[in-house]
Protein backbone atom coordinates (compact mmCIF):
# COMPACT_ATOMS: atom_id res chain seq x y z
CA UNK A 1 0.00 0.00 0.00
CA UNK A 2 1.22 3.57 -0.66
CA UNK A 3 3.11 5.09 2.26
CA UNK A 4 2.16 8.66 1.26
CA UNK A 5 -1.34 10.03 0.71
CA UNK A 6 -2.65 13.52 0.12
CA UNK A 7 -6.21 14.37 1.16
CA UNK A 8 -7.27 17.48 -0.74
CA UNK A 9 -10.34 19.70 -1.01
CA UNK A 10 -11.27 19.06 2.60
CA UNK A 11 -13.12 21.05 5.24
CA UNK A 12 -10.82 20.52 8.23
CA UNK A 13 -11.72 20.72 11.89
CA UNK A 14 -8.40 21.94 13.27
CA UNK A 15 -7.48 22.37 16.95
CA UNK A 16 -9.20 25.35 18.54
CA UNK A 17 -11.35 26.07 15.49
CA UNK A 18 -15.11 26.30 15.87
CA UNK A 19 -15.76 26.07 12.14
CA UNK A 20 -14.11 23.95 9.45
CA UNK A 21 -11.36 25.47 7.35
CA UNK A 22 -10.49 24.58 3.75
CA UNK A 23 -7.25 22.70 3.38
CA UNK A 24 -5.39 19.47 2.77
CA UNK A 25 -3.63 16.79 4.81
CA UNK A 26 -0.43 15.06 3.80
CA UNK A 27 0.00 11.62 5.37
CA UNK A 28 3.29 9.77 5.35
CA UNK A 29 4.01 6.39 6.96
CA UNK A 30 0.85 6.49 9.05
CA UNK A 31 1.39 9.96 10.47
CA UNK A 32 0.18 13.42 9.56
CA UNK A 33 3.12 15.05 7.80
CA UNK A 34 1.61 18.43 6.95
CA UNK A 35 -1.67 20.34 7.13
CA UNK A 36 -2.63 23.43 5.17
CA UNK A 37 -3.81 24.93 1.93
CA UNK A 38 -2.04 24.34 -1.34
CA UNK A 39 -0.09 21.26 -0.31
CA UNK A 40 1.63 19.33 -3.10
CA UNK A 41 3.50 16.05 -2.96
CA UNK A 42 4.19 12.84 -4.85
CA UNK A 43 1.41 10.90 -3.21
CA UNK A 44 -1.75 8.90 -3.71
CA UNK A 45 -4.43 11.59 -4.05
CA UNK A 46 -7.78 11.52 -2.28
CA UNK A 47 -10.21 14.28 -3.20
CA UNK A 48 -12.50 14.89 -0.23
CA UNK A 49 -14.88 16.87 -2.49
CA UNK A 50 -15.50 19.52 0.15
CA UNK A 51 -16.44 17.03 2.85
CA UNK A 52 -15.94 17.64 6.57
CA UNK A 53 -12.82 15.98 7.97
CA UNK A 54 -12.39 15.46 11.71
CA UNK A 55 -9.93 13.46 13.75
CA UNK A 56 -10.94 9.83 13.99
CA UNK A 57 -13.43 9.48 16.83
CA UNK A 58 -12.36 8.02 20.18
CA UNK A 59 -14.69 6.07 22.46
CA UNK A 60 -12.81 6.42 25.74
CA UNK A 61 -15.10 4.40 28.04
CA UNK A 62 -16.60 1.06 26.98
CA UNK A 63 -17.32 -2.37 28.43
CA UNK A 64 -17.35 -3.85 24.94
CA UNK A 65 -16.29 -7.40 25.86
CA UNK A 66 -18.97 -9.40 27.64
CA UNK A 67 -21.28 -12.37 27.30
CA UNK A 68 -25.03 -12.71 27.65
CA UNK A 69 -27.99 -10.37 27.43
CA UNK A 70 -29.74 -8.21 30.03
CA UNK A 71 -32.72 -6.84 28.18
CA UNK A 72 -34.95 -8.52 30.78
CA UNK A 73 -33.57 -5.98 33.24
CA UNK A 74 -34.64 -3.21 30.89
CA UNK A 75 -38.20 -4.46 31.29
CA UNK A 76 -37.73 -4.61 35.06
CA UNK A 77 -36.63 -0.99 35.12
CA UNK A 78 -39.65 -0.02 33.04
CA UNK A 79 -41.76 -1.61 35.76
CA UNK A 80 -40.07 0.46 38.45
CA UNK A 81 -37.06 -1.53 39.65
CA UNK A 82 -33.92 0.53 40.25
CA UNK A 83 -30.40 -0.32 39.10
CA UNK A 84 -29.36 -0.93 42.72
CA UNK A 85 -32.38 -3.16 43.40
CA UNK A 86 -31.65 -5.29 40.34
CA UNK A 87 -28.02 -5.62 41.39
CA UNK A 88 -28.93 -6.70 44.93
CA UNK A 89 -31.27 -9.34 43.49
CA UNK A 90 -28.42 -10.98 41.56
CA UNK A 91 -28.82 -9.10 38.32
CA UNK A 92 -26.66 -6.35 36.89
CA UNK A 93 -22.92 -6.96 36.83
CA UNK A 94 -23.27 -10.37 38.54
CA UNK A 95 -25.59 -11.59 35.78
CA UNK A 96 -23.11 -10.60 33.10
CA UNK A 97 -20.33 -12.20 35.14
CA UNK A 98 -22.08 -15.55 34.95
CA UNK A 99 -22.62 -15.25 31.19
CA UNK A 100 -19.09 -14.00 30.51
CA UNK A 101 -17.45 -16.76 32.52
CA UNK A 102 -19.28 -19.21 30.29
CA UNK A 103 -17.30 -18.01 27.24
CA UNK A 104 -13.70 -18.62 26.32
CA UNK A 105 -11.59 -15.96 24.63
CA UNK A 106 -12.88 -16.95 21.19
CA UNK A 107 -16.45 -16.65 22.41
CA UNK A 108 -15.83 -13.27 23.99
CA UNK A 109 -14.24 -12.01 20.78
CA UNK A 110 -17.14 -13.24 18.66
CA UNK A 111 -19.66 -11.59 20.98
CA UNK A 112 -17.79 -8.27 20.95
CA UNK A 113 -17.09 -7.96 17.22
CA UNK A 114 -20.58 -6.73 16.19
CA UNK A 115 -20.42 -4.00 18.81
CA UNK A 116 -16.93 -2.99 17.72
CA UNK A 117 -17.99 -2.96 14.07
CA UNK A 118 -20.89 -0.64 14.91
CA UNK A 119 -18.46 1.85 16.43
CA UNK A 120 -16.02 1.64 13.52
CA UNK A 121 -18.89 2.28 11.08
CA UNK A 122 -19.33 5.68 12.76
CA UNK A 123 -15.74 6.80 12.38
CA UNK A 124 -14.24 5.47 15.61
CA UNK A 125 -10.52 4.74 15.29
CA UNK A 126 -9.61 4.31 18.99
CA UNK A 127 -11.65 2.46 21.60
CA UNK A 128 -11.02 1.78 25.27
CA UNK A 129 -12.18 -1.66 26.47
CA UNK A 130 -12.48 -2.60 30.14
CA UNK A 131 -12.52 -5.94 31.87
CA UNK A 132 -14.89 -6.19 34.83
CA UNK A 133 -17.34 -8.99 34.05
CA UNK A 134 -15.08 -11.94 34.92
CA UNK A 135 -14.50 -11.06 38.59
CA UNK A 136 -11.91 -13.80 39.00
CA UNK A 137 -8.27 -13.53 38.02
CA UNK A 138 -8.41 -15.86 35.02
CA UNK A 139 -11.78 -14.63 33.77
CA UNK A 140 -10.64 -11.02 33.97
CA UNK A 141 -7.45 -11.88 32.10
CA UNK A 142 -9.51 -13.59 29.40
CA UNK A 143 -11.52 -10.40 28.91
CA UNK A 144 -8.36 -8.40 28.24
CA UNK A 145 -6.97 -11.16 26.04
CA UNK A 146 -10.13 -10.83 23.99
CA UNK A 147 -9.75 -7.06 23.85
CA UNK A 148 -6.18 -7.34 22.62
CA UNK A 149 -7.24 -9.84 19.96
CA UNK A 150 -9.91 -7.48 18.64
CA UNK A 151 -7.14 -5.07 17.67
CA UNK A 152 -5.63 -7.80 15.47
CA UNK A 153 -8.92 -8.47 13.71
CA UNK A 154 -9.99 -4.92 12.90
CA UNK A 155 -8.15 -1.72 11.93
CA UNK A 156 -8.58 0.02 15.28
CA UNK A 157 -6.49 1.13 18.24
CA UNK A 158 -7.58 -0.67 21.42
CA UNK A 159 -6.69 0.62 24.88
CA UNK A 160 -7.28 -1.88 27.69
CA UNK A 161 -8.32 -1.16 31.26
CA UNK A 162 -8.22 -3.54 34.25
CA UNK A 163 -11.60 -3.22 36.00
CA UNK A 164 -11.57 -6.25 38.29
CA UNK A 165 -12.81 -3.90 41.05
CA UNK A 166 -16.19 -3.61 39.35
CA UNK A 167 -18.31 -5.58 41.84
CA UNK A 168 -18.03 -8.27 44.48
CA UNK A 169 -18.71 -11.67 42.84
CA UNK A 170 -21.38 -13.61 44.73
CA UNK A 171 -19.17 -16.71 44.91
CA UNK A 172 -16.19 -14.97 46.52
CA UNK A 173 -15.56 -16.08 50.10
CA UNK A 174 -14.09 -13.17 51.95
CA UNK A 175 -14.37 -9.46 52.51
CA UNK A 176 -14.12 -6.71 49.94
CA UNK A 177 -10.60 -6.03 51.18
CA UNK A 178 -9.77 -9.68 50.54
CA UNK A 179 -11.17 -9.46 47.02
CA UNK A 180 -9.18 -6.35 46.21
CA UNK A 181 -6.00 -8.07 47.45
CA UNK A 182 -6.55 -11.56 46.04
CA UNK A 183 -8.23 -10.75 42.72
CA UNK A 184 -7.93 -7.10 41.73
CA UNK A 185 -4.31 -6.61 42.84
CA UNK A 186 -3.01 -10.14 42.29
CA UNK A 187 -4.58 -10.31 38.85
CA UNK A 188 -3.26 -6.88 37.91
CA UNK A 189 0.30 -8.06 38.33
CA UNK A 190 -0.41 -10.99 36.01
CA UNK A 191 -2.14 -8.75 33.48
CA UNK A 192 0.83 -6.43 33.34
CA UNK A 193 3.27 -9.32 33.06
CA UNK A 194 1.29 -10.60 30.07
CA UNK A 195 1.16 -7.16 28.45
CA UNK A 196 -2.61 -6.96 28.68
CA UNK A 197 -3.23 -3.75 30.62
CA UNK A 198 -2.86 -0.05 29.83
CA UNK A 199 -4.74 1.46 32.81
CA UNK A 200 -6.57 0.55 36.03
CA UNK A 201 -10.18 1.42 36.92
CA UNK A 202 -12.66 0.74 39.71
CA UNK A 203 -16.32 1.28 40.55
CA UNK A 204 -16.59 3.55 43.58
CA UNK A 205 -20.20 3.24 44.71
CA UNK A 206 -22.27 1.87 47.57
CA UNK A 207 -23.14 -1.23 45.56
CA UNK A 208 -19.48 -1.76 44.65
CA UNK A 209 -16.40 -0.46 46.54
CA UNK A 210 -15.65 2.51 48.76
CA UNK A 211 -12.79 4.92 48.22
CA UNK A 212 -10.93 3.40 51.16
CA UNK A 213 -11.35 -0.10 49.74
CA UNK A 214 -10.04 1.00 46.33
CA UNK A 215 -7.04 2.90 47.70
CA UNK A 216 -4.68 -0.16 47.87
CA UNK A 217 -5.47 -0.99 44.24
CA UNK A 218 -4.58 2.51 43.12
CA UNK A 219 -1.39 2.46 45.18
CA UNK A 220 -0.39 -0.80 43.48
CA UNK A 221 -1.28 0.51 40.03
CA UNK A 222 0.93 3.53 40.48
CA UNK A 223 3.74 1.34 41.83
CA UNK A 224 3.50 -0.67 38.60
CA UNK A 225 3.61 2.53 36.54
CA UNK A 226 0.02 2.23 35.35
CA UNK A 227 -2.35 5.22 35.16
CA UNK A 228 -5.68 5.08 36.97
CA UNK A 229 -9.22 6.22 36.28
CA UNK A 230 -12.45 5.75 38.19
CA UNK A 231 -16.21 5.28 37.91
CA UNK A 232 -17.39 7.73 40.58
CA UNK A 233 -20.37 9.74 41.81
CA UNK A 234 -22.80 7.96 39.46
CA UNK A 235 -25.59 6.94 41.85
CA UNK A 236 -24.48 8.72 45.03
CA UNK A 237 -21.59 10.91 46.11
CA UNK A 238 -19.00 8.30 47.02
CA UNK A 239 -15.87 10.38 47.50
CA UNK A 240 -14.27 8.56 44.60
CA UNK A 241 -13.40 11.72 42.71
CA UNK A 242 -11.18 12.90 45.56
CA UNK A 243 -9.45 9.51 45.61
CA UNK A 244 -8.91 9.64 41.85
CA UNK A 245 -7.56 13.18 41.98
CA UNK A 246 -5.11 12.30 44.76
CA UNK A 247 -3.70 9.60 42.51
CA UNK A 248 -3.47 11.84 39.43
CA UNK A 249 -6.15 9.90 37.54
CA UNK A 250 -6.46 10.31 33.81
CA UNK A 251 -10.21 10.63 34.17
CA UNK A 252 -13.20 10.41 36.46
CA UNK A 253 -16.27 8.98 34.75
CA UNK A 254 -20.06 9.45 35.26
CA UNK A 255 -19.96 12.26 37.91
CA UNK A 256 -23.71 12.84 38.25
CA UNK A 257 -23.36 13.46 42.00
CA UNK A 258 -20.03 15.30 41.89
CA UNK A 259 -19.98 18.63 43.70
CA UNK A 260 -17.86 21.77 43.61
CA UNK A 261 -15.16 20.19 45.79
CA UNK A 262 -14.89 17.30 43.34
CA UNK A 263 -14.67 19.58 40.32
CA UNK A 264 -11.97 21.67 41.97
CA UNK A 265 -9.99 18.51 42.76
CA UNK A 266 -10.24 17.36 39.14
CA UNK A 267 -9.07 20.76 37.93
CA UNK A 268 -6.02 20.69 40.21
CA UNK A 269 -5.13 17.15 39.15
CA UNK A 270 -5.77 17.78 35.42
CA UNK A 271 -8.33 14.96 35.32
CA UNK A 272 -10.73 14.64 32.39
CA UNK A 273 -14.43 14.43 33.22
CA UNK A 274 -15.87 11.61 31.11
CA UNK A 275 -19.57 12.25 30.51
CA UNK A 276 -21.69 9.14 29.94
CA UNK A 277 -25.21 10.18 28.91
CA UNK A 278 -26.21 6.67 27.82
CA UNK A 279 -26.34 5.36 31.39
CA UNK A 280 -28.14 8.49 32.58
CA UNK A 281 -30.74 7.96 29.85
CA UNK A 282 -31.20 4.22 30.30
CA UNK A 283 -31.45 4.40 34.09
CA UNK A 284 -33.97 7.28 34.05
CA UNK A 285 -31.66 9.36 36.23
CA UNK A 286 -32.51 12.92 37.22
CA UNK A 287 -29.25 14.19 38.74
CA UNK A 288 -27.05 15.64 36.00
CA UNK A 289 -23.26 15.92 36.08
CA UNK A 290 -21.87 19.39 36.90
CA UNK A 291 -21.30 20.55 33.32
CA UNK A 292 -21.31 24.28 34.03
CA UNK A 293 -18.94 23.84 36.97
CA UNK A 294 -16.53 21.84 34.80
CA UNK A 295 -16.59 24.61 32.19
CA UNK A 296 -15.88 27.28 34.78
CA UNK A 297 -13.06 25.29 36.36
CA UNK A 298 -11.52 24.42 33.02
CA UNK A 299 -11.98 20.67 33.46
CA UNK A 300 -11.92 19.09 29.98
CA UNK A 301 -14.98 16.96 29.20
CA UNK A 302 -14.97 13.79 27.14
CA UNK A 303 -18.04 11.94 25.88
CA UNK A 304 -18.26 8.15 25.56
CA UNK A 305 -20.82 5.42 24.97
CA UNK A 306 -20.21 3.40 28.17
CA UNK A 307 -21.28 0.51 25.91
CA UNK A 308 -22.30 -2.32 28.24
CA UNK A 309 -25.02 -4.96 28.48
CA UNK A 310 -27.20 -3.31 31.11
CA UNK A 311 -27.04 0.36 32.01
CA UNK A 312 -25.85 1.66 28.62
CA UNK A 313 -26.37 -0.85 25.79
CA UNK A 314 -25.35 1.77 23.23
CA UNK A 315 -22.81 1.09 20.48
CA UNK A 316 -23.17 4.48 18.79
CA UNK A 317 -20.83 7.33 19.66
CA UNK A 318 -22.84 9.69 17.44
CA UNK A 319 -25.91 8.95 19.56
CA UNK A 320 -23.91 9.57 22.74
CA UNK A 321 -22.87 12.96 21.34
CA UNK A 322 -26.50 13.83 20.66
CA UNK A 323 -27.50 12.74 24.16
CA UNK A 324 -24.73 14.81 25.71
CA UNK A 325 -26.02 17.86 23.88
CA UNK A 326 -29.73 17.33 24.49
CA UNK A 327 -29.65 15.92 28.03
CA UNK A 328 -26.68 17.80 29.49
CA UNK A 329 -26.41 20.94 27.36
CA UNK A 330 -22.99 20.40 25.83
CA UNK A 331 -22.37 22.53 22.78
CA UNK A 332 -21.59 21.04 19.39
CA UNK A 333 -17.96 22.04 19.81
CA UNK A 334 -17.82 20.43 23.26
CA UNK A 335 -19.32 17.22 21.88
CA UNK A 336 -16.77 17.02 19.07
CA UNK A 337 -13.88 17.83 21.41
CA UNK A 338 -15.35 15.24 23.77
CA UNK A 339 -14.86 12.41 21.28
CA UNK A 340 -11.53 13.60 19.89
CA UNK A 341 -8.98 15.72 21.76
CA UNK A 342 -10.47 15.33 25.25
CA UNK A 343 -11.15 11.62 24.77
CA UNK A 344 -7.51 11.22 23.80
CA UNK A 345 -6.50 12.98 27.03
CA UNK A 346 -8.75 10.64 29.01
CA UNK A 347 -6.66 7.75 27.66
CA UNK A 348 -3.29 9.44 27.96
CA UNK A 349 -2.99 9.50 24.16
CA UNK A 350 -3.08 13.26 23.56
CA UNK A 351 0.37 13.17 21.94
CA UNK A 352 -0.68 10.43 19.52
CA UNK A 353 -4.29 10.90 18.38
CA UNK A 354 -7.29 13.20 18.64
CA UNK A 355 -6.14 16.21 16.63
CA UNK A 356 -5.27 17.03 13.03
CA UNK A 357 -1.73 18.25 13.55
CA UNK A 358 1.62 17.16 12.09
CA UNK A 359 3.30 14.34 13.95
CA UNK A 360 0.18 12.62 15.25
CA UNK A 361 -1.16 9.35 13.90
CA UNK A 362 -3.21 9.77 10.72
CA UNK A 363 -6.57 8.76 12.19
CA UNK A 364 -9.31 10.66 10.36
CA UNK A 365 -13.05 10.56 9.72
CA UNK A 366 -14.34 11.99 6.44
CA UNK A 367 -18.03 12.83 6.56
CA UNK A 368 -20.80 13.51 4.07
CA UNK A 369 -21.37 16.73 5.98
CA UNK A 370 -20.35 20.37 5.92
CA UNK A 371 -20.24 21.18 9.63
CA UNK A 372 -20.02 19.32 12.97
CA UNK A 373 -23.61 20.13 13.93
CA UNK A 374 -24.67 17.55 11.35
CA UNK A 375 -22.87 14.88 13.41
CA UNK A 376 -24.44 15.93 16.70
CA UNK A 377 -27.89 17.16 15.73
CA UNK A 378 -29.25 14.05 14.03
CA UNK A 379 -30.12 10.54 15.20
CA UNK A 380 -30.18 7.63 12.78
CA UNK A 381 -28.49 8.55 9.50
CA UNK A 382 -24.76 7.83 9.58
CA UNK A 383 -22.90 10.45 7.53
CA UNK A 384 -19.51 8.69 7.55
CA UNK A 385 -17.96 8.55 4.08
CA UNK A 386 -14.43 7.27 4.79
CA UNK A 387 -12.47 6.17 7.84
CA UNK A 388 -8.69 6.58 7.88
CA UNK A 389 -6.74 4.58 10.44
CA UNK A 390 -2.95 4.93 10.68
CA UNK A 391 -3.00 6.42 7.20
CA UNK A 392 -4.88 3.49 5.63
CA UNK A 393 -8.19 4.28 3.93
CA UNK A 394 -11.37 2.32 4.69
CA UNK A 395 -14.56 3.25 2.87
CA UNK A 396 -17.73 3.35 4.94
Amino acid sequence: MPATRLFTNARLMLPGARAPEPGAILVRDGRIAAVGAGLHAEAEAHDCCGRLVTPGLIDCHTHLVFGGDRTAEFEMRLEGASYAEIAKAGGGIAATMRASRGLDVDGLVSAALPRLDALLAEGVTTVEIKSGYGLSVEAELDMLRAARRLATLRPVRVVTTWLAAHAMPPDFEGTKADYIRDVAIAGLAQAQAEGLVDAVDGFCEGIAFSADELEPLFVEARALGLPVKLHAEQLTRSGGTLLAARHGALSVDHLEYANAEDVAAMARAACVAVILPGAFYMLHEAQKPPIAECRTAGVPMAVATDCNPGSSPIASLLTAMNMAAVLFGLTVAECLDGVTVNAARALGLQDHVGRIVPGLRADLAIWDAERPAELVGRIGPNPLHTRVFDGEVFDA
